[in-house]
């Protein structure tokens, strides 16, 4: 049986490439980004697309393939691949909810800690030797006790929420509508919630419904011993509002794993001495990353067998 072929994004893990070597003749998007780099004979040859990574895969890269059947995406979050267009293309795409949730979620709940005890500060205290020679380190803040609003309650939102309940926190969250919860605080204004908590962590999807969400009158909201820890998506918060925000002390600090324009954050981040910045790395461990991969194999599997897809999303 011919093997069907398949264009990749970014690169996997020896563990993914293997299993898709076996099935699918692939192809690696070029250096350029473009698809419209690859040969005519390549273009028309590939049925499916492998996607990962944070570059965009636009109209104009899915019309230059003529073939596509399926966009298999490596990952839950699917605002970086213009949807739309593919489902007037009847072009399906899937991909990987419910296998990160506790891994974005861990990240969150440790970035709180992590930037409320300032603990790679007095790691770095500790290494360069200043603890012998200035003495003990400057106080931090506590986190046990907090309130706390979550923006978004969907999987990943309830499930940072849940981690915190043991740390006593007075839960808040920010929806559309109220939710079934175990006596958490409901607001239907983010601005409104972020005046009243000590710490905002926002949990929303991307894409343009949640385009700058938490804006500069959040951020004023929040206050100048608020913390922001944002797992979610560069789009979500106004950045330039954001370092606005960090560089006039109009909110205590950040704690971030999502940027604009990654890898290439703004320069203005690593000026700052009341930032936590983290690679973009919420499921960056080996489980989830082998499990997400299986997913997006199991997906790519389904539809060159005609069967039902596991995780569409159009």
């Amino acid at each position: 049986m011919t093997k069907p072929h398949m264009l990749t994004f970014d690169t996997y893990e020896t563990w993914d490439i293997g299993p898709m070597e076996s099935e699918y003749v692939l192809h690696q998007i070029p250096d350029s980004g473009q698809v419209s780099d690859l040969s005519e004979e390549v273009r028309n040859q590939i049925k499916a697309i492998a996607f990962k990574g944070h570059s965009y895969l636009s109209s104009e890269m899915i019309d230059a393939l003529p073939n596509l059947e399926i966009i298999a995406n490596y990952g839950v979050g699917y605002d970086t691949i213009d949807v739309p267009h593919a489902t007037t293309k009847g072009i399906p795409v899937t991909n990987t909810p419910d296998v990160l949730t506790d891994d974005v979620a861990d990240l969150a709940v440790g970035l709180v800690i992590a930037k409320s005890r300032d603990i790679v500060g007095a790691a770095k205290y500790v290494t360069s030797g200043d603890w012998a020679e200035k003495g003990n380190y400057l106080l931090q803040t506590k986190v046990s006790g907090k309130k706390v609003g979550i923006v978004g309650l969907g999987r990943i939102g309830r499930s940072v929420a849940e981690r915190l309940q043991p740390f006593n926190m007075d839960i808040h969250y920010y929806a559309r509508s109220a939710k079934i919860t175990p006596g958490w605080t409901h607001h239907d204004d983010i601005c409104a919630m972020a005046n009243i908590v000590d710490i905002l962590i926002i949990c929303l999807s991307g894409g343009p419904d949640t385009k700058g969400m938490v804006d500069k009158a959040a951020l004023e909201a929040l206050g100048s011993e608020g913390l922001l820890v944002n797992v979610s998506r560069g789009t979500t918060v106004d950045e330039e509002a954001l370092l606005d925000a960090l560089e006039n002390r109009t909110i205590a600090g950040a704690a971030l794993d999502v940027f604009l324009k990654e890898p290439n954050i703004n320069p203005r981040f690593l000026k700052l001495d009341n930032v936590l910045l983290q690679p973009h790395q919420s499921s960056g461990t080996v489980e989830t990353r082998k499990v997400m991969g299986q997913l997006q194999r199991d997906n790519l599997a389904a539809h060159f067998a005609g069967k039902p897809l596991l995780t569409q999303v159009n």
